[in-house]
C-alpha cells in the first residue's frame, strides 16, 4: 500500500463536496489521518497549496510529492501529471470516491457498509440524475446539494466535519436525524423558489447554450445548480457566471445538461484552455476581469459550434 503511516498521521486533502466527503469517509476508515484540508482544485493546479509528503490527495489534481493520489478528472495540465510510480489510483470512474473504494476494499472489507453512499456519490458526481432528483431530491443526493460549495450555502467546514463523523461512525440513516442536517435541508427548501426565479430572470438561451449571469446581483444566489436544466429543457449545456473572491476575477462553470444529453463538447478540455479543468461533462475556470467578456464569448461560441 505504499508509504508507512507518518508519525502524526496523514493529511487528507480533498474538496468539500459529496465526492470529497465520501473520499474522507473511506480514507479515514482505513488510514490514520491527523488533519483534513478542504481545498479548491484551482489552488492545487496553480501551486498555491503547499503539498506535503504526508498528504493523501483525493478528488483534486495531483500534487508533486504527495503520499497517495486518487482522482477521476481529466488530466489537461502537464503540471498535474503524476509520477509513473505514484501510489493511489487514477482513471475513468463516476467519482473519485469509487477509486478510493476500489483501492482499499481488498484489505478493508468493512467499507462495503458504505455501498449506498458510494452509489449515490457516483450518480451525483457523474450527473446521472433524473428530473425527480432535481425537483424533489432525497437521501444522499439531497445531502450532496446541501454540501455542494457551488450551491452557495455558505460556510461548510463544520458541516463537512459533522457529516463525516455521522456517516463514518453512526448508524445507517443517522445522518438524516441530525438537527444540523435537517436545518440545512430546510434552508435549501426555503431558497428553492427564489433561486428558480433569479435563475430564470438572469438567464438567456443562445441556441443550445443557456447562459446564466449573476454578476449584477449583490451576492450569488443560493440553490440547486441543476434547476436551470428544468427551466431551459431545449438547451444541452449551461454556462454560469458569477464574481470570484472580492470581485477580483470572474468565475465560469460549464456543464452538460443532465436532461438533454446531446452536447458533444469535452468541457474539461475546454476549461483547461482558460486555466481551469474538469470532467468531459462539467468543469470550471477563473478568468481575469479584463479578459472575461472575450473569454466567455469564445466559450459560448465553442459550445454552439460543437452542438
Amino acid at each position: 500500500m505504499g508509504l508507512s503511516t507518518p508519525p502524526a498521521g496523514y493529511r487528507l486533502v480533498t474538496r468539500g463536496d459529496l465526492d470529497g466527503l465520501a473520499c474522507a469517509v473511506l480514507v479515514t476508515s482505513c488510514e490514520t489521518v491527523g488533519e483534513i484540508a478542504l481545498v479548491h482544485p484551482q489552488a492545487v493546479a496553480d501551486g498555491r497549496f503547499d503539498v506535503e509528503s504526508r498528504d493523501i490527495i483525493a478528488n483534486l489534481p495531483y500534487g508533486t510529492g504527495c503520499a497517495k493520489w486518487f482522482d477521476n478528472h481529466q488530466l489537461t495540465d502537464a503540471r498535474s501529471t503524476p509520477a509513473p510510480d505514484f501510489d493511489g489510483r487514477y482513471g475513468q470512474a463516476p467519482s473519485a470516491a469509487r477509486l478510493v473504494y476500489q483501492y482499499y476494499l481488498p484489505s478493508h472489507q468493512q467499507l462495503a457498509r458504505h455501498a449506498e453512499l458510494l452509489d449515490e456519490t457516483d450518480r451525483l458526481d457523474s450527473a446521472s440524475l433524473t428530473v425527480k432528483d432535481i425537483v424533489d431530491p432525497q437521501g444522499f443526493i439531497l445531502l450532496g446539494y446541501t454540501l455542494d460549495p457551488r450551491s452557495g450555502f455558505g460556510e461548510f467546514r463544520d458541516y463537512f466535519d459533522h457529516l463525516l463523523e455521522l456517516i463514518r461512525d453512526g448508524a445507517p440513516g443517522a445522518v438524516f436525524d441530525s438537527p444540523k442536517v435537517r436545518e440545512r435541508i430546510a434552508m435549501m427548501r426555503r431558497q428553492d423558489a427564489r433561486f428558480r426565479e433569479l435563475t430564470l430572470s438572469h438567464s438567456r438561451r443562445d441556441h443550445n447554450v443557456v447562459v446564466t449571469d449573476f454578476r449584477s446581483l449583490d451576492s450569488k444566489p443560493v440553490g440547486n445548480r441543476f434547476l436551470v436544466y428544468t427551466l431551459f429543457p431545449e438547451a444541452n449545456v449551461s454556462l454560469r457566471i458569477h464574481w470570484g473572491p472580492r470581485k477580483e476575477s470572474v468565475a465560469v462553470s460549464v456543464g452538460h445538461s443532465i436532461l438533454n444529453r446531446g452536447c458533444r463538447t469535452n468541457v474539461g478540455v475546454l476549461m483547461s484552455m482558460y486555466g481551469g479543468g474538469g470532467h468531459r461533462g462539467a468543469g470550471s475556470c477563473v478568468i481575469e476581469i479584463q479578459k472575461a467578456e472575450a473569454g466567455i464569448a469564445e466559450i459560448v461560441q465553442t459550445l454552439r459550434r460543437n452542438g
